[in-house]
Parts: structure tokens; C-alpha cells; sequence
């Protein structure tokens, strides 16, 4: 007979509660990009349309290790979030931001090359 979570979590100690709870936000602040479109709760269908690409390019793209940041940029804001990198090191964390200056350049040129006359 299957039990219920909140069940089987109710019976636990506070510290296996603490560890499972631990590992969760761990599992929660770690995921692959298919596991964030899941969580999301969008499918492949979706996010391609956002992306205007067909299904199996999103499928591609969450199989692969190595793509463009590009790419994953705007994944991520098809999926409503913004993309960060930051670099870490014993001294402390850095923000780099000269990938959000590309990302903002490109968008400027889409704009600006929808705005053109169409020759005649």
C-alpha cells in the first residue's frame, strides 16, 4: 500500500529531516535544463514555440553538454528567467557581465533590422 509523504516524513527524526531536506534544496538549486523546463512545468512543444524552433531542436539542445551561451540565454528567458555566470573563487564570487552586454547588443541589432525600409 503506497503511504503519504507527509506520512512517512511526520515519523522521521529532525536530523533525517534536516538531511532529507538538505539534499532536496540541494537537488532544488542543481538541475539539468530538461529538469528545469519539467519543474517549470513546460513542455518541449512549448518552449520551442517561445523559442521558434521546432521540437527536436529543443531536444538537442537538452542533450548536449556544450552549446552557446546564446542558446542557454534564451532558454532560460523563454522560460521566464534570466541567465547569470558568475566565476567563484576562495577570495569570493564575481558576476560576469559582458554576456548580458552581447545579449543586449544582439537584441539591439533584431530590433534595429526590423525597423529597416524594405527596398523597393
Amino acid at each position: 500500500m503506497a503511504r503519504n509523504f507527509r506520512e512517512l516524513e511526520a515519523k522521521m527524526s529532525p536530523k533525517a529531516r534536516a538531511r532529507s531536506d538538505a539534499k532536496s534544496a540541494k537537488l532544488i538549486r542543481e538541475m539539468a535544463l530538461k529538469e528545469l523546463r519539467r519543474a517549470m512545468g513546460v513542455t518541449q512543444e512549448q518552449l520551442a514555440r517561445a523559442l521558434r524552433i521546432n521540437q527536436a531542436g529543443v531536444s538537442k539542445i537538452e542533450s548536449r553538454s556544450d552549446i552557446f551561451l546564446s542558446t542557454l540565454r534564451k532558454a532560460i528567458e523563454a522560460l521566464g528567467g534570466e541567465l547569470e555566470i558568475r566565476a567563484r573563487f576562495s577570495t569570493g564570487e564575481i558576476k560576469i557581465k559582458q554576456f548580458g552586454a552581447i545579449a543586449r547588443r544582439s537584441a539591439i541589432r533584431r530590433v534595429s533590422r526590423r525597423r529597416r525600409p524594405k527596398a523597393a
